[in-house]
């Protein structure tokens, strides 16, 4: 049995925890073994850097810190979960990985993508999904969505300006772009239902 990670992807308000779960429901009823996990977290180590990183105030840290606060979180996360479950030959369904940092880490110029891939090869040793599903919304029903669902109490990243996160979605279409074999660009404004079933679709070269 080969063992498949694959992950979601896409700016605030987006859907990926939603469909991260019913990704994880629909492929655990084909009789897969399924982690569903997320970053930063998914062990208890990078759990603590997730808190560190999360709350409090923007200026909390600088974004060299951020990224390498990042890197340290998903080291961890592969060293203790993906890499073992995928030698066993079970899924990983990531809410959100490298690609994130990719995005999230390198607007405003003071790193570039190479710097946070070369933190990547040191931490994770390069580890890249299988299929990375970048989930599309309209701005501005991404940004209701958001703000619905944080009332007001979001995260340090997430309540950064719609310029921030406009230049980070402008991220993730461009790596959709760049790699079509594994990052696939998802219409996320159909029903939660029909975008679940197209994740399925565009995964099903991997159930063979």
């Amino acid at each position: 049995m080969t063992g498949r990670f694959i992950s979601l992807e896409g700016g605030e308000g987006t859907g990926k925890s939603t469909q991260a779960k019913a990704l994880s429901a629909a492929l655990e009823a084909k009789g897969l073994k399924v982690h569903l996990t997320r970053e930063p977290g998914g062990t208890p180590g990078a759990e603590i850097i997730r808190d560190l990183l999360l709350s409090g105030h923007d200026e909390k840290w600088n974004m060299r810190t951020e990224a390498l606060l990042f890197a340290a979180a998903r080291s961890e996360h592969c060293a203790a979960l993906i890499k073992p479950a995928l030698e066993r030959g079970e899924w990983i369904i990531s809410d959100r990985y490298i690609d994130s940092s990719r995005a999230y880490q390198s607007v405003g110029g003071q790193l570039s993508d190479e710097d946070i891939m070369a933190l990547h090869h040191v931490g994770s040793q390069n580890l890249m999904p299988d299929r990375t599903f970048i989930l599309d919304l309209p701005e501005n029903i991404a940004a209701r969505r958001a703000e619905a669902r944080d009332r007001g109490d979001s995260d340090r990243i997430g309540g950064r300006g719609r310029d921030y996160h406009h230049a980070v979605m402008t991220k993730f279409r461009h790596y959709a772009d760049e790699e079509p074999d594994r990052v696939k660009l998802i219409d996320a404004a159909q029903s939660p239902e029909d975008v679940t079933q197209n994740l399925l679709r565009n995964l099903s070269d991997l159930m063979d």
